[in-house]
């Protein structure tokens, strides 16, 4: 059964790995940046790569703003690696083969699809946005960078 992970929760720590392989944890970001967790269905597909596509379009804003941005699905690392490289994403795509990951955020399916859904992290480790739209993909970029001005990623 999924958790249901809200507005002022805990972000739960994991260890996944990046397109290259190389694990990310959450925990090494967290202090350091404000991070913006979102989980998509699948590489290459029309709605993912539109979102990853306008998540790379804004992502100096993210930076700038002191957010790093972090995308998670069940596709592999080569998957990602191809996916990273054809549409140049700055971003750290994480692969969660085994939807670990996804069952621990809540970030389950949506008529058999799995969600669309994008997480504000804050510095403290503290969830300060969800954002759930299986069929509006570039709004988790607006809504995103709509929460960290309000919360001021810089320190």
């Amino acid at each position: 059964m999924s958790k249901t992970i809200k507005v002022g929760d805990k972000a739960p720590d994991f260890a996944l790995p990046d397109q290259d392989g190389k694990p990310l944890r959450l925990s090494d970001l967290i202090g350091k940046k404000v991070v913006v967790l979102y989980f998509y269905p699948k590489d290459f597909t029309r709605g993912c790569t539109e979102e990853a596509c306008s998540f790379r379009d804004t992502y100096q804003i993210f930076k700038d703003a002191g957010a790093e941005v972090v995308g998670v699905s069940s596709d592999s690392t080569e998957s990602h690696k191809k996916f990273a490289e054809e549409y140049k994403l700055p971003f750290e795509l994480l692969s969660d083969s085994n939807g670990e990951v996804r069952e621990l955020y809540g970030a389950s399916s949506w008529a058999g699809i799995p969600g669309r859904i994008t997480f504000v992290i804050d510095r403290t480790g503290t969830i300060r946005m969800v954002f759930s739209s299986q069929l509006q993909p570039t709004k988790h970029i607006q809504e995103a960078l709509q929460i960290i001005k309000e919360i001021g990623g810089k320190d």
